[in-house]
């Protein structure tokens, strides 16, 4: 059950404030935990399409897509956790599991459950935080995420309002300037950041197959 209440981490889930597409991170991940991944999702029925750039293909095993050269198309795997709510993982390396999700999708208290149980159901089959950064952040100073220990997603940060400023310089204090306090570590490369950004156009619509409302 999610202890969170939409109103006291609504910051969180500003566009404005932390980017419309957030990063989400699997920190000390591994080839094995990708795979678990994946089998994750077909257990749990959620709709789901893997690509490598624009061209839909069936989901490989997580070692193929790892093991692919650097100047490979670059590929994903989107999942549905609702018809209108969609998370798109990213293969960038085998020791973290990159995703991310559109803020405008996750609004209010409902959503935020959908989305706390998504979390809380990848974190406990890996058992491994799952951490959620401003768009463009380092990773370092997560805002929430599941925690192993605590078994729920949990707020790591304090919540901050609305900011009239501009959202780039909103972003780079979530991201870490004070007002995140707590480090996870784990924060990528200088190499792996350049390649998180978000020149990409992010794909969305409608799930493939009946378009169904089922969420998690």
């Amino acid at each position: 059950m999610n202890d969170l209440r939409w109103n006291d981490v609504r910051g969180f889930f500003d566009p404005d404030l932390m980017g419309a597409l957030p990063d989400l991170l699997v920190p000390g991940a591994s080839v094995e935990d990708w795979q678990a991944v994946l089998d994750l999702v077909e257990e749990r029925g959620w709709k789901h399409q893997y690509s490598e750039r624009t061209e839909a293909l069936p989901v490989p095993p997580a070692e193929v897509v790892l093991a692919r050269p650097a100047d490979a198309e670059s590929a994903q795997l989107s999942v549905w956790l609702h018809a209108e709510v969609l998370a798109i993982f990213r293969f960038y390396s085998s020791d973290a599991i990159d995703f991310d999700v559109n803020l405008r999708e996750l609004q209010g208290q409902d959503r935020l459950d959908l989305f706390c149980e998504f979390l809380s159901t990848i974190g406990r089959r890996l058992a491994k935080p799952v951490l959620m950064d401003a768009e463009g952040g380092d990773n370092a100073h997560p805002v929430l995420g599941y925690v192993v220990e605590h078994d729920r997603v949990v707020r790591l940060a304090e919540p901050f309002a609305r900011c009239d400023r501009l959202p780039a310089i909103a972003r780079l204090i979530a991201a870490g300037s004070g007002v995140v306090g707590r480090g996870f570590g784990g924060g990528a490369s200088s190499g792996q950041r350049q390649r998180r950004g978000r020149g990409y156009e992010r794909g969305g619509g409608s799930p493939p197959g009946d378009g169904g409302s089922r969420g998690l």
